[in-house]
């Protein structure tokens, strides 16, 4: 065989092999953990082209953050120091209710006080299950949720225990409107009490399937069990991590919730209270029309087509 032939067959083969290699199982599975033998080499010339390739997972640094920062505990604690100091004028102003007038279908003069809580994010931190899928390369499914639920293993966010220990001691019932399933109501109550959280009775849970008359419930809306909440009492507050937990949320579109946030602006610090999550929440699909049926990587490509670089 000829040197040059020999030549042209080596840079082939060379070729072909490397193909093989970028073929392999991190192209194919983009949220799996690189093995070291892979990650050991390309370690030192990582560049932040390299750090968006498939095999990377949005959710890790996010997790993350709500694990191990002081930054995250700090902001739970600000929301909940600040939401206890507004208890006393929130009880003596008789006309203050937490709930927009279109989900107020009676009168809350008279009625006894109480605070509606988001369960998720706003009083249990989940993060675990979420570190969990990292981990994993995988996705929320509602097999591995109720799995977790079952396992009662959710710590309190950082300053919700003392406040809704302050709350009651001023005689106000803390709510849960969530939307955790029905069937999933004795555990969830169950992870509560263990954290320290005041449960009344069962009839304080109000989750996903609760039944309202005169009410249908849009998917995951909230509205129809706020309006049952305040056929009861006086809503001072309501807490949460997402628009949704607050007011309902008719367009799911960045515009959309910019006019909601503008048409409530007043309300947040005063009635509603908002705990950071960077996680998970309805924001996250608005940005690809709500259709989560779209492939992973096609999410991720409308969500990178959503950042301001300042052009």
């Amino acid at each position: 065989m000829h040197t040059r032939a020999l030549t042209l067959s080596v840079l082939a083969c060379a070729l072909a092999l490397g193909a093989c290699k970028r073929s392999e199982a991190p192209a194919a599975k983009p949220a799996e953990p690189a093995t070291p033998a892979a990650t050991a080499p390309a370690a030192p010339a990582a560049t932040p082209a390299a750090s968006a390739a498939p095999g990377g997972d949005d959710n890790l640094n996010a997790v993350l953050w709500v694990q191990t920062s002081a930054e995250y505990r700090a902001a739970t604690e600000t929301v909940y120091r600040a939401a206890a100091d507004k208890l006393d004028t929130a009880l003596k102003q008789k006309n203050w209710d937490a709930l927009v007038t279109d989900e107020r279908g009676n009168a809350a003069t008279g009625l006894p006080p109480a605070v509606v809580m988001d369960v998720d994010e706003t009083v249990l931190d989940n993060s675990p299950y979420q570190a969990r899928l990292v981990r994993d390369g995988k996705e929320y499914d509602d097999v591995t949720w109720d799995a977790w639920v079952a396992e009662k293993k959710a710590k309190p966010l950082p300053g919700v225990v003392d406040f809704a220990k302050a709350a009651t001691a001023k005689g106000v019932t803390v709510l849960y409107l969530s939307n955790r399933a029905e069937h999933l109501q004795a555990a969830t109550l169950a992870n509560l009490r263990a954290a320290g959280m005041p449960v009344k009775d069962d009839s304080v849970f109000l989750g996903l399937g609760t039944f309202v008359e005169g009410c249908e419930q849009n998917g995951s809306e909230k509205n129809c069990r706020r309006k049952l909440a305040g056929q009861k009492y006086r809503v001072l507050m309501q807490f949460g991590d997402q628009l949704g937990d607050f007011v309902q949320v008719v367009a799911n579109t960045p515009a959309g919730r910019d006019d909601l946030l503008k048409q409530y602006h007043d309300w947040f610090g005063e009635r509603w209270w908002m705990l950071p999550n960077p996680t998970y929440g309805s924001w996250e699909p608005a940005l690809f029309n709500n259709a989560w049926d779209q492939p992973r990587e096609a999410r991720r490509a409308s969500k990178r087509e959503a950042l301001n670089v300042a052009p």
